[in-house]
């Protein structure tokens, strides 16, 4: 069951579960943490796009919409939105599935660029 009308949009990239050496001085979740996640999400989606390396280069603006808390399960969702000549746009959204209640909720979301890599490091077409 989701809180948000359109529910989550893209395929399910990273799912793992929040524990307690994830959490900050207050004992909530990190946003560290979730973003960390989120970054993983997006460049598995990124290096299955390039068949290849791949970078982070960019993200818009992070609003963190919710808390994620010990217990509830993370899942990141990607998908495709732009493809350049050696760059990609992916959105990439949170969502958690909580862990004392049957309810899943977008905790926040943001658009990644990454850019594909050649060996050396230097930027590389991505495959058509």
């Amino acid at each position: 069951m989701s809180q948000d009308d359109a529910g989550p949009r893209g395929q399910l990239t990273v799912r793992t579960i929040a524990m307690h050496a994830d959490t900050n001085a207050n004992d909530d979740i990190f946003g560290g943490w979730v973003l960390s996640q989120m970054d993983l999400a997006g460049g598995i989606a990124a290096r299955e796009r390039a068949q290849g390396r791949v970078v982070t280069v960019a993200l818009d603006a992070m609003q963190f919409i919710r808390p994620v808390h010990v217990g509830d399960v993370l899942c990141v969702y990607t998908r495709i939105e732009a493809v350049g000549r050696t760059s990609m746009k992916i959105p990439v959204e949170a969502w958690a599935q909580r862990f004392d209640k049957p309810v899943t909720e977008k905790v926040t979301d943001a658009v990644f660029t990454f850019v594909a890599i050649d060996a050396n490091g230097r930027p590389r077409a991505v495959p058509a």
